[in-house]
């Protein structure tokens, strides 16, 4: 059968030092910038491309994913995808009327710390003396070794230190082999989406929850399902009736985002049994997992694994600070040449300098010192918040018990928690509006109010009268 010649911008030069992938997409952004692909216009699948230039599936894919991110290409899962426009993403319709706005979260990136900011953790506790020192000793250490690109799988050392804490406090028996050193919760996510899932693939995801986890895989292609999270955490009988052969489940089961609820273990079996049968994954996001109140920590979902059916994601942005951009992944046993194909093809490796300084925390002993004390202390923060606001704010806020984590729900009037998030914000606040965080129709209205920085009662007072005044407001 005779075909036409692919256009020029689906190409790559084989001599080029610049990754195909990126070549690939410079091309392509090139020539929708140029107007030689206009809007509407259809682009070539992934998996026949990737036929036609000789390259890995995965290689047309991260291209792809770089334009859907960039709005210049819209993913349409099984129908493939268009062109949407020169490089920007084109401002969506007005909604009709009625409908519930769903507007972008501000995830606690700003410049400043902020009364209530959610997702930071104390950073006036963090240990910055010791640091310090361990960052001193571990740049004067440095050879000329250690000034060569970091290999993408992570520094061997912070890789058998994550291994030997995961056993120690999550419960999870695991080699360094199986441990992947991140950039963070996005690239974890990223890097498993693109080594285990297709696009046009479904994928379930808790309802309410992390509204940047739909994002990412939405970009990638993949069919996110809500699944409603009650009591007991995500309901996989839910998730059965309205996606019955999706390939992962994305999850929070530790300390659920944003309700703060457990994952029960009668559904942390039934989820297993699930993956197991099904050959389908268990995405297990543990951001906070350590900072559990009422006795200790639950173990991680990944420890009652016995199919090598869960991803295990943690990040040190919650334990240590964020400005680390530090994260790691586990994976089974099974799929570590996988991800190490992965990392090779696509992964620049993390600084060696900050790896180094981390690795250097955990064996001092610093690391779990940090923790326990954290836990200790964000117990009693919680309490004061929670006391003010109940002296404060009397019936006018029913306050959601937190089982751990770093904020409480409050939850308000139907209808009214962006108007009121809206009111803090102008007072200098940073509370987030629970009901963008739904993907259904369904959703709840409350402010989720993080208590990890506030120092005293004083202050936890102040805080809930500034509250209640743009109540009254």
């Amino acid at each position: 059968m005779h075909r036409d010649p692919l256009p020029p911008c689906y190409s790559f030069d084989p001599a080029s030092p610049e990754p195909r992938y990126r070549q690939l997409y410079q091309r392509v952004r090139g020539a929708i910038g140029a107007g030689a692909l206009r809007p509407g216009e259809r682009i070539p699948a992934m998996r026949w491309l990737a036929q036609e230039l000789g390259l890995a599936r995965g290689t047309v894919a991260a291209a792809y994913a770089l334009l859907a991110a960039e709005g210049c290409i819209e993913m349409r899962g099984a129908a493939g995808a268009v062109v949407r426009g020169a490089g920007r993403r084109e401002p969506d319709p007005a909604p009709p009327a009625g409908s519930r706005l769903v507007l972008p979260l501000d995830l606690g990136g700003s410049a400043a710390l902020l009364p209530f900011q959610v997702g930071v953790p104390a950073l006036d506790q963090f240990p910055r003396k010791a640091w310090a020192r361990l960052a001193a000793r571990a740049a004067r250490a440095t050879q000329a070794r250690h000034m060569l690109k970091e290999c993408g799988f992570g520094m061997p050392g912070l890789r058998a230190a994550i291994a030997a804490y995961l056993q120690l406090a999550r419960g999870m028996r695991c080699a360094p082999a199986q441990v992947f050193v991140t950039s963070g919760y996005r690239d974890t996510l990223t890097r498993v989406a693109r080594v285990l899932l297709a696009p046009g693939q479904q994928a379930w995801t808790e309802d309410p929850g992390f509204p940047p986890t739909r994002q990412l895989l939405g970009a990638l292609g993949i069919r996110t399902v809500p699944v409603a999270v009650d009591a007991e955490g995500l309901d996989p009988a839910l998730g059965l009736a309205a996606a019955p052969r999706a390939r992962a489940a994305v999850l929070t089961p530790a300390h659920q985002s944003p309700l703060t609820v457990s994952l029960s273990l009668p559904r942390r079996l039934a989820l297993l049994d699930w993956a197991a049968a099904t050959g389908a994954w268990l995405i297990e996001d543990d951001y906070d997992g350590e900072f559990r109140y009422a006795g200790q920590p639950m173990p991680a979902l990944a420890s009652l694994d016995r199919d090598g059916r869960v991803i295990h994601f943690g990040s040190f942005s919650k334990v240590m600070f964020p400005g680390l951009r530090l994260g790691y992944v586990v994976v089974p046993p099974g799929l570590v040449g996988r991800f190490e194909l992965d990392a090779a093809t696509f992964g620049s490796g993390q600084p060696y300098l900050t790896q180094a300084i981390v690795c250097e925390f955990m064996h001092e002993g610093h690391f779990m010192r940090h923790i326990q004390r954290m836990r200790r202390l964000y117990a009693e923060r919680s309490a004061l918040l929670r006391a003010a606001l109940v002296d404060a704010a009397g019936s006018r806020l029913a306050l959601d018990p937190p089982a751990g984590g770093m904020h409480l729900l409050a939850r308000t009037e139907a209808g009214a928690d962006r108007a009121l998030a809206g009111r803090l914000r102008a007072m200098g606040m940073a509370p987030q509006p629970l009901s963008p965080w739904y993907a259904g129709d369904f959703a709840a209205d409350g402010l989720l109010l993080g208590f990890a920085n506030v120092a005293d009662a004083a202050q936890a007072a102040a805080l809930a009268g500034r509250l209640v005044q743009a109540l009254d407001a």
